[in-house]
C-alpha cells in the first residue's frame, strides 16, 4: 500500500520529467555552458584558453563595435517597443467592436504572426525595394519620391522597425483576450456620467489592462534586443553598419568569426542590460499597474476597520 501511495504521488512528476529533462539538457545546460566559455578564448578548432574577464575586458575597452551595435540596439528599442504596443493596443481595440466581419479582420491581423521570419524579410524586401517596392509606389501616387529604404544609412534602421512591427498578431491577441474581459457594466456606468469613448478608454480600459501593458513591455524589450532573423535578410548589418544590431553583433563574432568565448561573452552582457531593463519596468510599475485585487482587499481593510 506504501508503495502505491508513494507510486501515486510520483504520477504527476513523471509526467512532467520530459519538460524538465527537456528544460535541464537544452536551457539550463547551455546556459551554464555559455558562462563557462565566456571567461575562455573559445575557438571552433584549437584547444580553450582560459582568459579570466579577459572577453569583457577587451569588449569594454578595445571593441568600438560593441558600443555602436549596443546604441543601435537600444535607438531600436526605443522607438520599436511602444510603436509594438500602441500598434497592437489600437488593433486589439478595433477588433472588439461589435461589427459584420469582425472575425474576418481578427485573422487577417493574426495571420503575420504564422508567418516565418524568413518569409516576413522576403515580404518587406520586396515592399521596401527602392526600385520597384509597393511602398514607394503608394508614395509616387501621392507625389512623393520614396527613399531607398534598404539601402540609405538614414532611413534603413526605421525600415527594420516598420518590418518589425508586422509580427503584432500575438500581442493584439493578449490585448483582445483582456479588453474582452472587462466588464460591460463598468462602461455602462460611465456613460451615464457622461463619459465618451476616449473617456472610458482612459479611465477604464487602460487602466484594467496595465498588467497586460505591463508583460507585453516587458517582452517586448527581451524580443527587441534578440532581433537577428529580420535585420539578417533584409538588410546583412547595412548599409555602413547602421543596422548592425547587438544580436547580429553577437551572432557574427560567434558564427562568422568562429569566437565563441567572446560571443559568450556578449550574449552574457545582453542578458544583464535586459534583467537590469525589466528590474527598472518592474520597480516602476507600481505606480501605473492597476490591480484589481489589490483594490478589493483595500476595500476589505477598510471595511473591517470600520
Amino acid at each position: 500500500m506504501e508503495f502505491k501511495k508513494k507510486l501515486k504521488g510520483l504520477t504527476p512528476y513523471l509526467f512532467i520529467m520530459p519538460w524538465i529533462i527537456g528544460f535541464l539538457v537544452f536551457t539550463i545546460g547551455p546556459l551554464i555552458l555559455s558562462l563557462v566559455m565566456s571567461f575562455f578564448d573559445w575557438s571552433l578548432a584549437g584547444t580553450p584558453v582560459f582568459k579570466g574577464f579577459g572577453n569583457y575586458k577587451e569588449m569594454f575597452t578595445k571593441d568600438a563595435q560593441f558600443w555602436k551595435s549596443l546604441l543601435i540596439s537600444i535607438k531600436y528599442a526605443a522607438i520599436f517597443v511602444p510603436l509594438n504596443i500602441c500598434i497592437a493596443l489600437f488593433l486589439a481595440m478595433l477588433i472588439t467592436q461589435n461589427v459584420r466581419g469582425v472575425k474576418f479582420f481578427r485573422t487577417l491581423f493574426y495571420i503575420p504572426t504564422v508567418i516565418s521570419g524568413v518569409a516576413v524579410s522576403i515580404i518587406w524586401g520586396w515592399i521596401l525595394n527602392g526600385d520597384y517596392g509597393v511602398l514607394n509606389y503608394l508614395l509616387s501616387l501621392l507625389g512623393i519620391k520614396g527613399p531607398r529604404w534598404l539601402v540609405d544609412p538614414a532611413w534603413a534602421l526605421f525600415a527594420v522597425i516598420l518590418a518589425s512591427a508586422f509580427g503584432v498578431g500575438s500581442m493584439m491577441l493578449i490585448f483582445y483576450t483582456d479588453i474582452k474581459g472587462i466588464p460591460t457594466d463598468l462602461y455602462e456606468a460611465a456613460a451615464l456620467d457622461g463619459a465618451g469613448k476616449v473617456g472610458s478608454f482612459f479611465s477604464i480600459t487602460l487602466p484594467l489592462i496595465s498588467p497586460t501593458i505591463l508583460f507585453n513591455l516587458i517582452t517586448s524589450i527581451i524580443g527587441s534586443f534578440q532581433q537577428v532573423t529580420l535585420v539578417m535578410l533584409l538588410t546583412g548589418g547595412g548599409p555602413l553598419k547602421s543596422t548592425y544590431f547587438y544580436g547580429l553583433y553577437t551572432y557574427n563574432n560567434a558564427f562568422k568569426h568562429h569566437k565563441l568565448g567572446y560571443a559568450s561573452a556578449n550574449a552574457w552582457v545582453m542578458f544583464i542590460i535586459i534583467l537590469l531593463l525589466t528590474a527598472v519596468v518592474f520597480r516602476s510599475s507600481s505606480a501605473w499597474v492597476f490591480y484589481q485585487s489589490e483594490t478589493t482587499e483595500k476595500k476589505k481593510g477598510k471595511g473591517g476597520k470600520k
